[in-house]
């Protein structure tokens, strides 16, 4: 690593230690080193598969667009076996010293519980992989009992108390945000001193609000991403690497101060 690198890492382990209240905001980048494909970059989802298919309004009007959107689902494979990556795991660190207040994330992948965030510390703004849920009654079902009766020829599975429709608890385009979550991430942004944007292009509204809700507080910003984002020229701090290593290393730097 630079020096120029070098001494934004130290910065950045200097205003965590200083920060009464931290909020790690997360997107798909601090999941592509655990082999989950990111949406807009070159070869991720959104360039096999037209987003237009996947919408909320279509799938609740339309059996077929149900059934391919559980076919697509399948394909993606279960999340089960997919492992958080250093990024998660230094996320989850920060937490066990006391410096985390949350993480708001747009990831569906429940890796930062995996690696040790507590459930009550992760906004989850675009839902979870994690359950399916019935429009209907509301019931939660494990996805893996779901995707377990795609793959035995149930096209469009339907919720067993209700028979309503089933659908990942997950936020598909043209649906709501969840409100409670969302309000949760507004106040926890407006509130936190300190913001640390990692993998995320933030052009995915209104969740990229929550950097600016941050800043407009008064709080430090600070973006870990490959490539540009809009919040660019408002960060105190700017690194343009992957997250793995960088949060890996400002972790080191961190806890060799609190020692």
């Amino acid at each position: 690593m630079g020096n120029e690198l070098e001494e934004k890492i130290e910065e950045i382990a200097e205003l965590i230690i200083a920060s009464e209240r931290l909020v790690v905001f997360t997107g798909a980048g601090v999941s592509t080193e655990s082999g989950i494909p990111d949406f807009r970059s070159p070869g991720g989802i959104w360039e096999r598969y037209d987003p237009a298919d996947f919408t909320y309004q279509k799938f609740m009007s339309s059996h077929e667009a149900r059934k391919k959107t559980w076919e697509r689902f399948r394909l993606f494979g279960m999340l089960a076996d997919v492992q958080p990556n250093p990024a998660h795991y230094a996320i989850a660190e920060l937490e066990r010293l006391g410096k985390l207040d949350c993480v708001i994330t747009q990831n569906v992948d429940a890796l930062h519980q995996k690696a040790g965030v507590p459930e009550d510390k992760v906004i989850e703004l675009h839902g979870t992989l994690k359950w399916v849920k019935c429009l209907g009654c509301g019931k939660l079902y494990p996805t893996e009992e779901i995707i377990k009766r795609v793959e035995q020829g149930v096209e469009v599975p339907q919720c067993d108390d209700c028979g309503g429709i089933l659908k990942s608890a997950t936020i598909s385009f043209g649906e709501a945000m969840p409100a409670k979550e969302t309000k949760e991430a507004e106040q926890h942004s407006r509130s936190c001193n300190l913001m640390i944007v990692v993998g995320s292009s933030l052009v995915v509204y209104p969740a990229a609000y929550m950097p600016i809700y941050a800043k407009e507080s008064g709080a430090k910003l600070v973006i870990i991403n490959i490539g540009p984002t809009p919040m660019d020229r408002y960060a105190d701090v700017r690194i343009n690497e992957q997250a793995g290593e960088v949060m890996s290393r400002i972790l080191e730097r961190v806890k060799t101060r609190l020692e």
